[in-house]
């Protein structure tokens, strides 16, 4: 029995549960189970980094601590692509339009090349002025803009990568992603120590050495990615014939996926304009933030990726005429995620400095006083990790129907208009602990809001594969 069937067996492939009829409690099951995981190995290199820079030194800590949110930024402005590419490709396929897939999947690989060797050379050329200011101290802004200049460089790879993880996603092919991530991810994580302290032959790089890891395991990845869409024999097909930039087509992803930039640009921008504030504290801050924002992408996986099945599975069965259906597993999702995030919520709270002490050097410098604030920003949100889950679990299923408008509106209302500012005037007021009370009340306000608008219904109306106008388009390419 070869490994593909074996992990087939484990986590099934779209072949194996259909998504538009039956139960929604184990398609969404089978659909997120390979996500949660792919998730988890991209932590992995966050986590990485943040591992082998901690050891390396508290500076290049906080460095990165400024550098994971300019490229969330960057990645953000260019996300909609992305989103609305996987949105296209789930409703044809729920629809059975195999042709029309094809082409939006193909058109999406297109646009999302130009915009990220864009978005890459736009950031390369701005990224120290963009440090400054976000308030980056003389001894992190040198070691920041090292680690940001390589990964602009190299922001075709990243991003190119994270589309092929949604197409894949979009199809309801969530395990070829996965099984390319991990190798990708396993690449990475024993590359890391030897460009970062320069072990064997490799000279000392720092934090360089860890960006230059990233961006080589992305370009690999993101070549294994194409050569499997390239040769459609899982998940989605892509084809050279449909990948000439279609201006018309170009205007249909940017109606569904400019709502989704605003909202991954919302986010970063409020991840950016909060380590404005955290800036205003010692490095030690700084790096605790950092550990605990670390800290919080690994909690949320199973949130990130329930949300993206949702997501699919709302995209597909609304494309199939089945909106009960998308209603049923966003329903389920966020009464699974409230329970399972809470859990893990108690945990983090009853037991934070051991987590953060994973991420801090022993001999560091101030060592103890980073492991200390961590530990107080990790107990003060532990707590509200359940709402997380709600908020995320109707706002992929407004993304799925193509609501992606709404989804923002909510991302928007939750950092901008509530943490951002709470953030700001409680940091005035009791010190860096404001900070830690704003991600908590953002947590449960956002969870609330989600809710009472997904209840509206208003996302039932949505009507986006275009089906005759679409098909034009493809047909029009065909030979």
């Amino acid at each position: 029995m070869g490994l593909r069937s074996r992990l087939d067996a484990v986590f099934k492939g779209p072949e194996q549960f259909d998504l538009t009829s039956g139960g929604v409690g184990k398609p969404l099951f089978f659909l997120a189970l390979p996500i949660v995981v792919t998730n988890l190995f991209q932590t992995a290199y966050n986590l990485a980094d943040t591992f082998w820079l901690g050891q390396y030194s508290t500076d290049s800590l906080a460095a990165i601590s400024f550098g994971f949110p300019l490229v969330f930024l960057l990645i953000s402005l260019g996300m909609g692509v992305s989103v609305a590419g996987s949105v296209l490709v789930a409703q044809h396929t729920g629809a059975g339009e195999e042709r029309e897939t094809e082409y939006a999947a193909s058109q999406t690989v297109t646009f999302a090349a130009i915009a990220s060797l864009l978005l890459g050379g736009v950031g390369y050329v701005f990224v120290e002025d963009l440090l400054r200011l976000l308030g980056a101290s003389t001894d992190v802004l040198p070691l920041a803009t090292s680690y940001l200049e390589v990964i602009t460089l190299g922001l075709v790879f990243m991003f190119g990568f994270f589309v092929f993880i949604a197409l894949m996603r979009g199809y309801g092919d969530t395990i070829t992603p996965m099984l390319v991530m991990f190798g990708s991810v396993v690449l990475n994580i024993v590359i890391d120590p030897f460009l970062i302290f320069g072990w064997w032959v490799f000279p000392e790089m720092g934090i360089r050495g860890a960006a230059v890891a990233t961006v080589f395991s992305r370009a690999l990845a993101l070549v294994v990615g194409l050569a499997i869409m390239f040769e459609g024999s899982r998940g989605v097909q892509i084809n050279i014939r449909d990948m000439t930039p279609d201006l018309g087509y170009l205007r249909r992803l940017a109606r569904i996926g400019l709502p989704a930039t605003v909202e991954g640009t919302g986010r970063a921008l409020s991840m950016n304009l909060l380590l404005v504030v955290v800036a205003l504290f010692p490095d030690t801050v700084v790096a605790a933030y950092g550990i605990g924002t670390r800290v919080f992408s690994v909690v949320f996986l199973p949130a990130i990726a329930v949300a993206r099945g949702v997501e699919t599975m709302t995209g597909q069965n609304i494309g199939a005429g089945e909106p009960d259906r998308a209603e049923a597993a966003a329903a389920l999702a966020a009464k699974v995620l409230f329970g399972v995030l809470s859990v893990l919520g108690v945990v983090v709270f009853v037991a934070p400095e051991p987590i953060v002490s994973v991420f801090v050097g022993a001999g560091q410098e101030n060592a103890d006083q980073v492991v200390s604030v961590g530990a107080e920003f990790l107990r003060y949100v532990a707590l509200t990790f359940g709402f997380i889950g709600i908020m995320r679990a109707y706002t992929g299923s407004f993304r799925g129907a193509g609501k992606t408008l709404t989804a923002a509106a909510i991302s928007v209302l939750m950092l901008g208009v509530v943490r951002l500012p709470v953030a700001w005037f409680s940091a005035q007021a009791v010190g860096e602990t404001g900070i830690w009370v704003a991600f908590a009340v953002s947590n449960v306000i956002g969870a609330v809001v989600a809710y009472a608008w997904y209840q509206r219904g208003t996302w039932r109306d949505a009507d986006l594969t275009d089906s005759e106008t679409v098909g034009a388009d493809a047909a029009a390419t065909d030979d």
